[in-house]
């Protein structure tokens, strides 16, 4: 429910944008990248607070900070009185509420499930999203032919107590919970040292920051290409995002089904991805373009669920929390880089250039992030042939 609400909101909030500007595609990045910058800059303490405190009351009070916002965007919308600059406060608002939310969220399907069921949890979330991701963009393209922006963004307020509700009514002893981190000095730089050392984490999160910040911006790609490539208006874009969800389904349940993640199908779908992402710059229709959003949904989600189940797997739960901030900086954090980016590179040559640009990045931080794991396992296993002091061999590490 609430994820529908919020996908109803980004739909009214993107259209409501495009209207109050006359179709500016750089006033749109703009308003995406004042939304997502408190993630880049604020989502390790968020992640430092979820390692530190009970995740379901930090939950209970982001959710209930991003449903405030939600209604004063209604409000001011219903009244006649919400202006551009309203849009840009209330995004920041949400942005650092969201910064907070997102790593304790990320950390918390663990202690829902345990370790061994997180793979298929991270599936089974991401299957819910998209469902969401479906039924929102439908309901905010209705909501804006019928009755305007306004009702779109109540209804996200509204939409928000099923979180709450779903939270507080958790029976704690049900739960996995692991020890909190006790405070010392340093723990954020902790948290950024670890995911230095190992690089195949560290390359993981490279990955997933190069796609995120230039080819699954979709706010700005999608938009744009409904309303100056095709032409086809609100409810046109709400089918685009409906297309992209209904391919990100069944990436999610391909996902859970698949078991234990590996670095190799991370790869291997990224570079599906990217020749995907270059092939839908050069769609001739609307309908053309809407059939390759279908793949390019399975293989983003795939991207995604792959390395968030990656990174939770191996990582100690005592870093977790600030581990899986860096997760949330790599694939929402780039979007005030990436926002203005395609959108300045959509206003001068055309909504498919950035599309391009996309997919030629993920292809070249594809090929660079396979050099990297292969090098780094390569030195593992050297280490692991090479005889110890009392003649036994080691084993090498299992993230191939």
């Amino acid at each position: 429910m609430s994820v529908s609400g919020t996908w109803t909101q980004r739909v009214a909030q993107d259209w409501l944008v495009l209207d109050l500007t006359n179709g500016s595609g750089v006033a749109l990045g703009l308003v995406s990248a004042i939304q997502y910058t408190p993630m880049m800059l604020l989502s390790s303490w968020g992640g430092l607070l979820a390692d530190r405190y009970s995740k379901r009351l930090l939950l209970i009070i982001t959710q209930s900070l991003l449903a405030l916002a939600a209604a004063a965007l209604g409000v001011l919308a219903l009244t006649g009185q919400l202006t551009l600059t309203d849009v840009y406060v209330l995004a920041g608002v949400m942005g650092v509420a969201t910064a907070v939310d997102n790593p304790t969220r990320q950390s918390f399907l663990i202690e829902l499930v345990g370790r061994d069921r997180l793979p298929a949890a991270v599936g089974l979330n991401s299957a819910t999203f998209n469902i969401s991701r479906m039924i929102g963009p439908a309901i905010g393209g209705a909501l804006i032919v019928l009755v305007g922006a306004g009702p779109a963004f109540l209804v996200n307020a509204a939409s928000f107590l099923a979180v709450i509700a779903s939270v507080a009514l958790m029976r704690r002893e049900a739960l996995f919970v692991e020890p909190p981190t006790l405070r010392s000095r340093g723990q954020i730089r902790a948290g950024w040292s670890y995911i230095v050392r190992d690089r195949r984490v560290g390359a993981t999160l490279g990955l997933v920051f190069v796609t995120s910040t230039f080819a699954m911006n979709w706010p700005v790609l999608l938009a744009l290409s409904a309303r100056s490539r095709y032409d086809t208006g609100a409810q046109g874009y709400g089918v685009l995002l409906t297309a992209l969800a209904a391919g990100s389904m069944a990436g999610a349940l391909v996902s859970a089904w698949r078991g234990r993640p590996r670095f190799s199908y991370l790869v291997l779908v990224t570079a599906l991805f990217a020749i995907t992402e270059l092939a839908s710059a050069f769609m001739p229709s609307y309908g053309w373009f809407v059939a390759t959003l279908v793949p390019l949904g399975f293989l983003a989600l795939s991207i995604n669920t792959t390395a968030n189940s990656l990174i939770q797997v191996v990582t100690p739960y005592e870093l977790r929390g600030r581990v899986m901030s860096a997760f949330v900086i790599a694939t929402a954090g780039g979007t005030p880089v990436g926002g203005p980016v395609l959108g300045y590179l959509s206003e001068q040559f055309g909504p498919a250039a950035a599309f391009a640009t996309g997919g030629l990045a993920s292809a070249l931080v594809t090929c660079a992030a396979a050099i990297t794991v292969r090098r780094t396992l390569r030195t593992e296993q050297k280490t692991a042939e090479a005889p110890e002091p009392d003649g036994t061999r080691g084993s090498p590490g299992d993230m191939g």
